[in-house]
């Protein structure tokens, strides 16, 4: 691995990181303001495998950024949203 290649993993596992540690931004948050979520992030990890011809599942990704099953982290950290926060999140295309 390169040095750039090794600075830009070392970043995405820091993003990760924060945002373990801040699990009170909720995806909805991050998707309003900067139109990208936790949710992207693996799916985003599933393509760039795919397109290396490497085996990741959605679920496998999942964990690996939520640092715990999907199911189990929406239980305990996600709320329900808002109208507010959907009607902003809705209005994000026009």
């Amino acid at each position: 691995m390169n040095k750039e290649t090794e600075i830009k993993a070392r970043v995405l596992n820091r993003l990760i990181n924060h945002l373990d540690k801040n699990k009170d931004v909720q995806n909805i948050d991050l998707m309003i303001l900067a139109k990208f979520c936790r949710n992207c992030l693996s799916k985003w990890m599933v393509a760039e495998a795919q397109e290396l011809g490497e085996d990741l599942d959605i679920e496998t990704a999942r964990r690996e950024v939520y640092k715990m099953d999907y199911a189990t982290w929406k239980e305990k950290y996600q709320p329900e949203v808002s109208q507010e926060k959907l009607d902003q999140f809705n209005g994000l295309d026009k």
